[in-house]
């Protein structure tokens, strides 16, 4: 069974770093701290148009998916 990857990004409300699974990226999630609700984006494309952000994330997705499996496949 493969690690979940995960990115921090800051509650805009609260400020605490959170850990958020890359399969999360683009959806709306909640803060366990503070309980407020945002989308989780891993830091790209903040005032971009909707359709560029969707790519920015999916693109970011796609690298962290590829450095976790990368991250996998090493020996110990």
């Amino acid at each position: 069974m493969s690690k979940p990857a995960f990115f921090l990004q800051e509650c805009g409300t609260c400020g605490r770093n959170l850990r958020i699974r890359v399969e999360y990226l683009g959806k709306r999630v909640v803060c366990q701290h503070c309980k407020s609700h945002f989308r989780a984006a891993d830091g790209g494309g903040r005032g971009d148009s909707p359709v560029k952000v969707e790519s920015v994330i999916l693109k970011r997705a796609d690298q962290l998916l590829a450095a976790a499996d990368e991250m996998r496949q090493r020996p110990r």
